[in-house]
């Protein structure tokens, strides 16, 4: 129960005001709030099983410590394009 709950915290902090949520409002405002809610629980869940088979399988022939480094520079990456206009 306490990796559900540390996951559930990490991903529920790492996607306030994202554009994730930024969508679900404009859908919200288009279709209501239960049918934006449902479409995001799917399309959430979708993205979130791929990861998470990825995160499996790839957890099963690259040693965790690489794993973590490469986010790492990729989310540096991504902030640095952010940055500068190029995402």
């Amino acid at each position: 129960m306490d990796g559900i709950l540390a996951i559930f915290f990490a991903i529920f902090l790492a996607e306030l005001g994202d554009k994730t949520q930024l969508a679900t409002m404009a859908f919200a405002a288009k279709y209501g709030w239960k049918v934006a809610f449902v479409g995001a629980i799917l399309g959430l869940a979708a993205v979130n099983l791929i990861g998470a088979v990825l995160g499996d399988k790839l957890g099963d022939v690259i040693p965790l410590e690489m794993v973590h480094k490469f986010a790492g520079a990729l989310f540096i990456v991504f902030g640095i394009l952010m940055i500068f206009g190029k995402l």
